[in-house]
């Protein structure tokens, strides 16, 4: 299990009335999205400065898994890259930035641009090598996303497929594993967050992001409206975090605030992917 531990601290007034001067903590965990962790790890090591006496854990799993936590009372607060389905009741949203979904080839590709009903002809088989679409004459080894996982519940709806009529060869979980196996695969495609390919794009990784519909995957893009694959990011308490009064309460209804806040939309930004600001 991948996780990131904040020792969170400050001035523990600011949040917890009465907490005084003892070492006393609160313990805040939040599950979910791979997507969302490493830009809410960073929100958290800004919240750190304002807020001692707080400790945050946050860990991966998926957004189902984060759903899931938050509504079993396992974690304070759920991550997701994805919108609650309508089983998923007594959970409140509170998106924080929005995603694109790129689509990640490796660097010796040619294919440059790519269509929704391509990228669906693909993941179903209908097209199986890259010479079908101006590449070379070699197999497409198809890339997904494990279930549970939110990118590939928004990847769906966007091309308009059920799970089950997916053919993938290979399949990967978080955006790390999805992006190591397609820059180590010439003939291999793949789908992941925006922000985290151009990361590792701009490291200097063997990959690319051809265009969907002929726009280019961007965070300007998204911010737009006109990138085909987008989605927010969640952070997901449960519906008595609302009413409910105590210090763990109180932690979790200001660390929400502060993720949502424009004080942390430098940090958005420079993951790559669009603050949504109030």
């Amino acid at each position: 299990m991948n996780f990131f531990r904040y020792a969170l601290g400050a001035p523990c007034a600011l949040l917890l009335a009465g907490c005084g001067t003892d070492s006393t903590s609160v313990y805040l965990t939040v599950t979910g999205s791979s997507t969302v962790a490493p830009l809410l790890s960073e929100i958290a090591k800004r919240f750190e400065s304002a807020n001692p006496g707080i400790r945050i854990e946050v860990q991966t799993g998926g957004s189902s898994r984060g759903i899931a936590d938050a509504i079993a009372g396992r974690a304070n607060i759920g991550m997701s890259s994805r919108e609650l389905k309508e089983d998923e009741a007594g959970l409140v949203s509170h998106p924080i930035a929005v995603d694109g979904i790129a689509v990640i080839l490796h660097q010796e590709n040619p294919v440059k641009g790519l269509t929704l009903q391509q990228l669906a002809d693909i993941y179903t088989g209908k097209i199986e090598r890259w010479s079908e679409l101006g590449g070379p004459d070699r197999e497409i080894i198809v890339v997904n996303k494990a279930e549970g996982r939110g990118t590939l519940e928004v990847f769906l709806k966007a091309v308009s497929l059920d799970s089950s009529d997916i053919s993938a060869d290979l399949i990967a979980g978080e955006n790390q594993h999805a992006i190591k196996t397609v820059a180590g695969n010439a003939d291999a495609i793949g789908y992941v967050s925006i922000g985290a390919a151009e990361a590792e794009i701009e490291g200097g990784l063997a990959i690319t992001m051809p265009t969907i519909d002929e726009i280019p995957p961007s965070a300007d893009a998204v911010a737009s409206g006109s990138f085909p694959i987008s989605r927010p990011l969640l952070l997901l308490v449960p519906e008595n975090t609302q009413t409910e009064d105590s210090a763990e309460v109180e932690a979790t209804r200001s660390f929400v605030a502060f993720a949502k806040g424009e004080s942390v939309s430098d940090i958005i930004s420079a993951q790559l992917y669009v603050p949504i600001i109030p």
